[in-house]
């Protein structure tokens, strides 16, 4: 074997392991990556990332939850001159919105950058090692001649760690050393027996549900509307895929310049102000995919709900809302008693969805204009409602929301502000699998109540 490894060896030598060979053309074998990777980050590694683990890249880090950046040591093969190349300790994504808006922005440095050479490839590559979970993935071929290639097996793995220590020592003897100690920190391995049987009809089902599906119909039935409107959910969220995918590309890439380059305060500012577009609009499609996902499941249960602390979340998130709100001109008041009872919902889910209402009820209104956040105790709910003072209303409340025209099934269109939202339907839909129930009345707002988590 070649004494000098290159990621395309590694590549090479994998697709070769391969017993049967499917190719498809490069758009088809991104779509499979990018599939894959989702897979991977949420019904495998929720179960195991906790134990510690490392994991090996080409040409960015793949893994786009911080979580498990922040929890694994890495080692990224990248190309000189990317903007988030250096020959020091990584130094790669903020943990939070509110700090990159900062200028004490912090990063992760659990990983090292090394130079990616030409003959290394561009094409993709990924190995994660954990204690209860291995697996090794890649794009591999010639061009629109490609191939997604998994293995999970011992002989896969150990013949790629092998190969990545000697690429490792090639450059740096120091950094193979300090990979071959974080293998043996690592203890015996046990390969991932669910890993392997089901990761490929995840990756189908993935893959599906970025596609919409046609049925046949002879007449026109409240069944075939049904299917219409699946189907138009199934296409808006592979577009939201496609959407969040390049934008979130794109912050990294000003994140890390940020933090390893000097440059002019203006243009600093302006690469902040780039970040912050690319921050909402991502939020803005997530919102999104989350309420077509919930068209295409055809239910209206409610998520995993969890007693949380609502005000705590808003008092949380409303200096990132003020900063985006005082862009336009408005101004934030918030008002959230003490001690208020905990309350079931998602915090996850409904970060995203009580920044999404803000966005939707603020956009077209006037510059002095005020939004208020009441929180508030009412019988076994609490009651948050959100109202506008305008500025030549001062003491007026403000009618939320325009009408606009409902597009299908998930989204409005408002020609007075000229942007896509979610429809009021899917708005409420969404709301209720939170643990919502979210009302409207002329000249009073938006109100939502939520149920209080102990209440007997």
């Amino acid at each position: 074997m070649n004494n000098h490894i290159t990621i395309n060896l590694i590549q090479r030598e994998l697709l070769n392991e391969c017993s049967t060979i499917n190719y498809v053309n490069d758009e088809t074998a991104r779509r499979m990556w990018w599939s894959a990777l989702e897979v991977i980050q949420k019904e495998f590694l929720p179960h195991y990332y906790q134990e510690g683990g490392l994991w090996v890249a080409s040409p960015l880090p793949a893994l786009n939850e911080k979580k498990y950046l922040s929890k694994f040591t890495g080692w990224l093969w990248a190309p000189e001159g990317f903007p988030y190349f250096k020959n020091d300790q990584g130094k790669f994504l903020p943990h939070s919105q509110s700090q990159i808006n900062s200028d004490k922005v912090e990063f992760t440095t659990n990983y090292r950058t090394l130079n990616l050479h030409s003959h290394d490839g561009f094409e993709p590559f990924l190995m994660i090692i954990t204690p209860n979970f291995q697996c090794i993935l890649t794009i591999s071929g010639e061009k629109d001649k490609k191939n997604l290639v998994m293995r999970c097996d011992e002989m896969s793995l150990k013949k790629v760690i092998r190969l990545v220590d000697i690429k490792l020592s090639q450059g740096s003897i120091d950094e193979s050393i300090n990979f071959k100690n974080k293998l043996n920190t690592l203890g015996e391995l046990s390969i991932n027996k669910e890993f392997m049987k089901n990761f490929w009809p995840y990756l189908s089902i993935q893959i599906a549900k970025f596609f919409p599906s046609f049925n046949v119909q002879t007449s026109y039935t409240e069944t075939s509307n049904k299917s219409l409107q699946i189907t138009e959910a199934k296409l808006l969220a592979a577009i939201s895929h496609e959407v969040r995918t390049p934008l979130t590309t794109i912050r990294t890439l000003i994140s890390s310049t940020l933090k390893n380059y000097k440059m002019d305060q203006i243009i600093r500012n302006r690469l902040i102000q780039i970040d912050n577009e690319c921050t909402e609009q991502i939020d803005r499609f997530g919102l999104i995919f989350n309420a077509a996902e919930l068209v295409n499941s055809e239910s209206s249960s409610l998520q995993s709900l969890t007693s949380i602390d609502l005000g705590e979340i808003l008092k949380k998130l409303s200096p990132n809302w003020q900063y985006q709100l005082e862009r336009r001109g408005i101004n934030l008041q918030i008002d959230i008693p003490n001690e208020l009872p905990e309350v079931l919902s998602n915090s996850e889910k409904l970060e995203l969805m009580l920044g999404g209402l803000i966005d939707k009820n603020t956009r077209g209104l006037k510059e002095g204009s005020i939004l208020i956040l009441e929180l508030r105790p009412a019988g076994q709910k609490l009651k948050l409602q959100l109202i506008v003072q305008q500025k030549d209303m001062k003491n007026k409340k403000h009618n939320l929301e325009h009408d606009g025209s409902d597009i299908g099934p998930v989204l409005n269109w408002d020609p007075q502000t000229g942007s896509l939202n979610l429809s009021q339907s899917a708005t409420q839909k969404l709301l209720a699998s939170l643990g919502g129930r979210l009302t409207k009345r002329k000249n009073s707002g938006l109100t939502v109540f939520f149920p209080i988590a102990d209440f007997n």
